[in-house]
């Protein structure tokens, strides 16, 4: 960098810096301060009473006139017995109705369980057990598979129908094809005739009580919900949507995330309602729409996952995306090939990556624009190393824990203290799993974050950290004696112009010590899957970019490609099937043998010596 460009560097940084020390310098929030969601939408409906709150589907809301709703709904639920302390299940799909009982129950002091609206059966009744749930509010769009579990729900938390279930109507085109069934309790005639005034039970609230549970995504076996006191949404309110989004009354953020999810709900939904902002809110993510709409609704914010992102970014360019009012993005996952295009062909000119978990003690934030980076830690925070091949943490003869090199990656632990606690899940044994003891210092506690991450040097950083996420512990692999991480390979295929979005992971091959890397994904062209990949330009780029030991040996041509409800590329279940031709259901599936020169067809006779450890690798 020269001496020009380093100086404009330095401005540009110092003037970042500039926002975040006055915020930084205020009044710090206190667990047993009364403050909770309740109060935070409360004070915001005082400062911003006719400012434009949430619009949904033709529908608008200024910030009074939603709060009159929300009190209306929280007198209907506290007549009905719901006291503070309760659970109450919502399990409804992204709309106004879910703002609206999320937000009754916070001012009733009643944690919400937020339960991921594409559950069914074992998991739906699950997630209500772990959090105890006494009641339960739920959209007509999930009646059906509500009615399916009710009377498991009945013997095991004594859900009663008639008593317990509160009914969401639809409301427009399709409110005609929903009706409340005799179970339940239709909300919105008994909403009618209660009173819209404040409820004086909010202001007793305390940051420390639960505000909500949040579930984890369920990946490696059923969900776990984590516990998210107010304090949580209070230092969202107060500190980091003012360090991190800036963001200001007269933003408008475009939310399609669930709102059952952290990242839409706390950089998301908190940040904005906290700040006097107006949401755009949508019941999901389209790509072909995403730019008409902010240019419809004039969103200069937007909250993102990186798998989202990267759906935009292979989108043909439009008349819509340019000249947009995207200003400002915020969210996880945003990896540096999109990253680039957000910047240039985009026009975005902030990006705060982020970086935390539901559960976890630790949060890191871009604060300072840099790019490619998940920015720095919030927190005391240590990265120490971790052995792929048997799973564990590497401990001296001490039993410490060995902290890695400048820009090695290591596993992520963050120091749990008073300021930084680990709230953990409602189940005991899975919090203490997640605890690492006596790390560095006698006594010491660590909340494990399964992550690995490494710091990098971002320049002129006014000597705040910088990290980037590199990979999850379990995704990262070993072959050929050598770490590979999946992220790192897919974002080198993710080059090929064929390649929608590469799924990169370890399998195993039988007599072979480690994993072979495999690959799979959707080609862009559709068809038949693997009828027209390009076998020599793949092998091209991978030899190209990427060294011998992190080259694919298996390559997936899929279907359909499986995500998850937060557009995660799922691959617990590829890992199962792997080249397996009896469980590919049909898919495409190419090896390059050993001391082969290309990519070939996986045959029987080759299959037979990949299983019987003959194949040579």
């Amino acid at each position: 960098m020269g001496v020009l460009a380093y100086s404009r560097e330095m401005i540009r940084v110092l003037g970042e810096f500039a926002q975040i020390v006055p915020v930084l310098a205020g009044k710090k929030p206190k667990k047993e301060d009364r403050a909770s969601l309740g109060t935070i939408f409360e004070d915001s409906v005082a400062r911003n009473p006719q400012s434009a709150m949430l619009l949904f589907e033709g529908r608008q809301w200024t910030y009074s006139e939603f709060n009159a709703e929300v009190n209306q709904l929280a007198h209907m639920l506290q007549a009905r017995g719901i006291k503070r302390g309760d659970c109450v299940a919502v399990l409804m799909e992204n709309r106004a109705e879910f703002v609206l009982a999320l937000l009754a129950l916070a001012k009733l002091g009643a944690p919400s369980s937020l339960i991921n609206n594409s559950l069914s059966g074992k998991a739906l009744v699950h997630c209500f057990k772990e959090t105890g749930a006494k009641k339960c509010v739920v959209g007509a769009e999930r009646t059906g598979v509500l009615a399916e579990v009710m009377p498991e729900l009945a013997q095991g938390l004594n859900l009663e129908p008639g008593r317990d279930y509160f009914w969401v109507p639809e409301v427009g085109e399709h409110a005609d094809d929903f009706f409340c069934p005799d179970w339940a309790e239709d909300i919105a005639p008994a909403m009618a005739a209660m009173p819209k005034g404040n409820l004086s039970v909010t202001r007793e609230i305390t940051a420390a009580e639960t505000g909500m549970y949040v579930f984890t995504s369920g990946t490696t076996g059923l969900p776990k919900a984590s516990v998210q006191p107010h304090f949580k949404y209070v230092v969202i309110a107060r500190l980091v949507s003012k360090i991190t989004f800036h963001v200001k009354p007269t933003d408008r953020l475009y939310l399609c995330l669930p709102l059952y999810h952290s990242t839409g709900m706390l950089p998301g939904f908190v940040s904005f309602i906290a700040n006097g902002a107006s949401i755009f809110l949508r019941r999901n993510f389209s790509a072909s729409n995403f730019w008409r709409e902010v240019q419809q609704y004039e969103t200069n914010c937007f909250v993102y996952v990186g798998e989202l992102c990267r759906y935009l970014a292979d989108q043909p360019e439009s008349e819509a995306e340019k000249n947009n009012p995207l200003m400002k993005m915020m969210g996880n996952g945003l990896r540096p090939d999109v990253w680039d295009k957000f910047r240039g062909r985009f026009g975005v000119q902030r990006i705060c990556e982020l970086y935390g978990a539901s559960e976890g003690n630790i949060s890191f934030f871009n604060l300072l624009n840099k790019d490619n980076t998940i920015g720095a830690a919030l927190s005391p925070v240590a990265l120490v190393q971790y052995d792929l091949e048997s799973n564990t943490i590497v401990r001296d003869s001490k039993g410490r824990c060995l902290e890695v090199p400048l820009g090695e990656p290591g596993l992520l632990l963050g120091k749990i203290t008073p300021e930084s606690e680990f709230d953990g899940y409602t189940n005991p044994e899975a919090t203490a799993s997640k605890i690492i003891e006596n790390a560095l210092t006698d006594g010491d506690r660590w909340f494990n974050s399964g992550d690995l991450v490494r710091q990098v040097d971002v320049g002129f950083a006014l000597g705040l950290k910088h990290f980037q996420f590199v990979d999850r512990t379990g995704d990262t692999f070993r072959w050929r004696a050598e770490n590979v991480s999946t992220n790192e390979v897919a974002e080198v295929l993710n080059a090929h112009p064929q390649i929608t979005m590469a799924n990169v992971y370890g399998v195993e091959v039988p007599g072979v010590e480690g994993r072979a890397g495999m690959v799979a994904f959707q080609l862009k062209s559709g068809g038949e899957a693997g009828a027209a990949l390009d076998l020599n330009a793949f092998q091209t780029l991978v030899e190209r970019e990427l060294p011998g030991y992190a080259q694919p040996v298996f390559i997936r041509v899929l279907r359909n490609v499986t995500t998850t409800t937060t557009f995660k590329l799922q691959k617990t279940h590829l890992r199962e099937e792997a080249y397996h031709p009896d469980k590919v259901n049909g898919d495409t599936i190419y090896v390059r043998k050993p001391r082969s020169a290309s990519y070939e067809l996986l045959d029987t006779a080759f299959y037979q010596l990949l299983m019987t450890g003959t194949s040579g690798y």
